[in-house]
C-alpha cells in the first residue's frame, strides 16, 4: 500500500480519491489536498526532461496574457518599486520581466534552472547574509509540482515582509466526478492538487485570509 500521509498537513489516513492506469490519488481529510504518493513521483531527471520541453518566453504574447491573470491582481496591490520573487520561474522567466516592466525589482528562483538558495533565506532584521524580505512572491503553475508543499510554502511565507503578498496560480480541484476526466491530473509532474478548502486551511494556519480571483488565482497577505 502506498503511503497516504498528507504532504501538506502531515495528517494520516487520507482516502483514495481516484486511480488511473499510472497512479493513485489520495485526498486528505484534514486539509483536503489531493496528492500522489511519493513512490509514484517521477525521478528528478525525468521531471526536468518534461520541463525542458517548455518553450515559453517573454516574446510570446499568449503566454504573457496567461500570466497576466496572476500579474495584474498582484501588481494592482503593490507600492511603487516593490521587491519581489518569482518562485519556480522555469527555463524561460517571463512573469519577472512583466513585473520589472511595471517598475518593480525582481529576483527569480527555480530548483532546476536558477537554483540559488540565497534567494530563499531572508529575515526582517537586515542581518548580514540576508537580503531584505520580499514585498511579494509569485508562484505560477508551481504548487502542483511540489514534493514537499509544507516545507516550500512555509519557506516562501517566511520570506515575505509584513503585509507582503503571496500570489499563487494553479488549477483547482472541484469534485471527484470532474477530477476523473480532468486533463490537469494527466501531467505526471503534477503531484499536488489544491482546492478552495485547501487554501482556506492554509490561510487558517498562517492566521490570514485568502482571496480567490477567478478560477485559479489565489492571494494571501502576511499579517
Amino acid at each position: 500500500m502506498p503511503d497516504n500521509g498528507c504532504p501538506l498537513c502531515q495528517a494520516a489516513g487520507a482516502i483514495l480519491f481516484f486511480e488511473d492506469d499510472w497512479r493513485p490519488y489520495f485526498r486528505c481529510r484534514t486539509c483536503h489536498l489531493v496528492f500522489v504518493p511519493s513512490e509514484f513521483h517521477l525521478s528528478l531527471e525525468a521531471e526536468k526532461a518534461e520541463y525542458d520541453l517548455h518553450q515559453n518566453s517573454p516574446d510570446q504574447i499568449g503566454y504573457r496574457r496567461f500570466l497576466a491573470r496572476l500579474h495584474d491582481p498582484v501588481a494592482s496591490r503593490l507600492a511603487e518599486n516593490s521587491y519581489g520573487l518569482d518562485f519556480g520561474c522555469g527555463p524561460g522567466p517571463t512573469l519577472s520581466v512583466m513585473f520589472r516592466e511595471a517598475g518593480h525589482r525582481m529576483e527569480i528562483y527555480d530548483p532546476f534552472y536558477f537554483d540559488d538558495p540565497k534567494k530563499l533565506v531572508h529575515d526582517e532584521t537586515g542581518s548580514p547574509g540576508n537580503q531584505p524580505p520580499y514585498d511579494f512572491i509569485t508562484a505560477s503553475e508551481v504548487v502542483e509540482h511540489l514534493r514537499d508543499p509544507a516545507q516550500e510554502l512555509n519557506r516562501l511565507w517566511a520570506c515575505l515582509k509584513r503585509k507582503g503578498i503571496l500570489g499563487i496560480m494553479t488549477k483547482q480541484v472541484l469534485d471527484q466526478a470532474s477530477f476523473a476526466s480532468w486533463h490537469y491530473k494527466n501531467d505526471r509532474t503534477h503531484i499536488c492538487f489544491f482546492s478552495r478548502p485547501t487554501f482556506q486551511w492554509l490561510a487558517l494556519q498562517w492566521s490570514t485570509r485568502v482571496e480567490f480571483i477567478g478560477s485559479d488565482v489565489v492571494l494571501l497577505e502576511r499579517p
